[in-house]
């Protein structure tokens, strides 16, 4: 997949077949649109792009409520990577592109490539004042000489797929239904920093991760998860939350990997939540909060190794 970062002219020379969106999380909806992008291509012998931008959309349309987000940009590339489009456009989102009229824009998106198919959801609009609808792009693309396909929104158990939904699954901690919708479980990715240290004084040594402040996190609680580090997937006991035994008040995201030690600071975990165990509580002391770890991680071991 060969990854550009601009609309620049004559960006492909084969026909192609072109799917664009904001894809946060990569969930089933984004999947089906991309994975059905890029079979169209493939059969036509076309060239298959996707086009997403950054930053998201939303800081620019919304500068006041800043977007929390269920994928950085290098967790989605990494996902849109796994449907092995032919090239990613990774296209700037400014105020200049806030106030493009969606013909304009769709001229430099034909002027970057010989477009022949645009798929997106039946829901997507694009363009000043998301005047670029199906049915605008519709009679755009009659103009300009492509074909717009819109893909159904997906459904699970009677439910849509909605990155707003997965985004409210995760705010009530239920991680397995928003594993659900997303076709996977939800993971963080961060660099391991040094903490208090005070889970190496307790017995329970954890890795404490820097993770970007507009990253959705799920709800505060204690969550059995697997960690990959270096290729390896390893067992995790992982907390989100205040640790209000401690009164601190910045939000952190802690996990103790069970059954292994070792130096990783400064190292990229991915972790992946699988189960949440319990929700954050306040303990009278040390001894109750450390037999409570205890039950923790032998429940999480339990889930995650029987």
């Amino acid at each position: 997949m060969e990854i550009v970062r601009s609309l620049a002219p004559s960006l492909a020379q084969r026909p192609t077949v072109l799917t664009m969106g904001k894809f946060d999380g990569l969930h089933l909806g984004h999947r089906q649109l991309i994975s059905t992008a890029v079979r169209h291509a493939r059969n036509l012998g076309f060239l298959s792009a996707v086009l997403t931008w950054e930053p998201h959309p939303n800081v620019i349309l919304r500068p006041g409520t800043p977007p929390q987000l269920l994928s950085n940009l290098e967790e989605k590339i990494e996902l849109i990577g796994s449907f092995d489009p032919d090239l990613l456009i990774i296209a700037p989102f400014t105020e200049a592109t806030k106030a493009i009229p969606a013909d304009a824009y769709m001229a430099q998106i034909c002027a970057a490539l010989p477009l022949r198919e645009l798929w997106v959801g039946e829901g997507f609009a694009m363009g000043r004042d998301r005047e670029g609808d199906v049915p605008s792009l519709m009679a755009i693309g009659q103009q300009r000489g492509f074909a717009v396909g819109a893909a159904s929104k997906v459904e699970i158990e009677g439910e849509v797929v909605s990155a707003s939904r997965v985004r409210e699954l995760l705010a009530a901690g239920q991680v397995e239904r928003a594993a659900m919708l997303l076709g996977r479980p939800f993971g963080l990715r961060g660099t391991v920093v040094p903490g208090d240290q005070r889970g190496r004084v307790i017995g329970f040594p954890t890795a404490n991760l820097d993770i970007s402040a507009n990253h959705v996190l799920p709800a505060d609680g204690v969550y059995a998860c697997r960690v990959l580090i270096d290729g390896t997937s390893l067992p995790a006991v992982t907390n989100v939350g205040l640790r209000p035994t401690f009164g601190l008040i910045q939000r952190t995201v802690e996990a103790h990997l069970l059954d292994w030690s070792g130096d990783i600071y400064g190292r990229t975990l991915q972790i992946t939540f699988l189960h949440r165990l319990r929700g954050e509580q306040k303990f009278a002391g040390i001894e109750a909060l450390i037999a409570q770890i205890r039950q923790d991680a032998e429940h999480a071991r339990q889930l995650l190794i029987g």
